[in-house]
């Protein structure tokens, strides 16, 4: 795992939302691993406590079990913090489609709640994850933070109204704040299971059961996937600078390249095949496309890399190939 602390004083203490879940837990280990003290807040509806269990006996962490739509529990663990790093959402396009008022009450509310009991603690600085699902129906390639198109998600508009509100209160009441648009994040760590499951690793646990990967329309859209150890580094990134031209923006979080489908899957095989040679062999199974999705995605990095020194390390192979690895040793049955 590559750390990109180095630049960040450990001095400070930093809560992170949904700090159980996939993003929130790695972000909790890399800032627990510089020294920082850490809270992390996570009611368990997507994260899971064994993602950070190897922390809990560390006397900088510290866990609190409550929810972002209790204003609260935001208030609790905004006390005495120096930044946020505010991941807690609900996440997937066909979840919200499903259940709007959930998705709405967790990423809109529960923003609203977090913006508030930050902005009252008075923290240095609030960071949140964004999305590429901004850009809607936006045709342009590759995105650009201040071009978008029309949501086409209940998702997409939760994430959308999150730069609206953060815009407000950076003009209102002076808080700075960072927009993290991320792109197709994939890594240690990702949950495989469920109906919401991400298409990396629902694709691993398929081929590592020698099941047929399942992929919705020919394998033609394509997607700027991106490693964890990316985005690690645009947190810190956003947390550390003193480039006051660089908060109260937005920025593209992604490798700058984009993967379809199908050459996803030639990867995939690739690097599992040297745990399991049988795997090279199976074939891939292929179904309709899914309402929501977008055929294609790709980022300007540009921004991120002239305001905040953004260099990311892990273009898709190299992080495929990390994330293979751990998937093999952590969840091989």
């Amino acid at each position: 795992m590559a750390i990109y602390t180095s630049n960040l004083n450990s001095k400070y203490h930093i809560l992170v939302t949904g700090g159980a879940g996939f993003i929130g837990s790695n972000l909790c280990e890399a800032l627990i691993n510089n020294g920082n003290k850490v809270t992390c807040l996570d009611n368990f509806a997507t994260g899971h406590e064994k993602n950070i269990a190897h922390l809990e006996s560390n006397q900088n962490f510290i866990l609190i079990k409550g929810d972002i739509r209790n204003i609260e529990d935001c208030n609790k663990a905004c006390k005495g913090v120096d930044y946020v790093l505010h991941q807690a959402a609900l996440g997937s396009v066909p979840r919200s489609i499903n259940d709007p008022i959930t998705s709405n009450d967790v990423n809109v509310s529960g923003f609203l709640n977090m913006l508030t009991a930050a902005k009252d603690a008075k923290v240095k600085r609030f960071v949140f994850a964004a999305s590429s699902s901004t850009y809607g129906d936006s045709t342009n390639l590759p995105k650009v933070e201040n071009i978008i198109g029309k949501p086409l998600s209940p998702y997409a508009i939760t994430k959308y109204v999150n730069e609206l509100y953060a815009d407000i209160f950076s003009k209102t009441y002076g808080l700075e704040i960072v927009g993290l648009r991320y792109f197709n994040v994939f890594g240690r760590k990702q949950d495989p299971n469920g109906a919401y499951a991400a298409v990396i690793p629902k694709f691993v646990m398929q081929l590592m059961k020698h099941e047929s990967p399942v992929v919705n329309g020919d394998g033609s859209f394509s997607r700027d996937f991106t490693y964890i150890d990316n985005v690690i580094e645009m947190n810190i990134l956003s947390m550390a600078t003193d480039n006051k031209h660089a908060v109260n923006t937005v920025y593209n979080v992604a490798f700058g390249e984009r993967t379809d489908l199908n050459e996803l899957i030639h990867l995939l095989k690739k690097h599992l095949s040297e745990f399991d040679s049988e795997i090279s062999a199976i074939e891939t199974t292929y179904g309709p496309n899914r309402q929501g999705d977008i055929p294609h995605s790709l980022a300007s990095i540009e921004k991120a890399k002239g305001l905040l020194g953004y260099d990311p390390k892990y273009n898709i192979n190299k992080g495929l190939k990390e994330a293979v690895d751990w998937y093999w040793e952590n969840l091989k049955q």
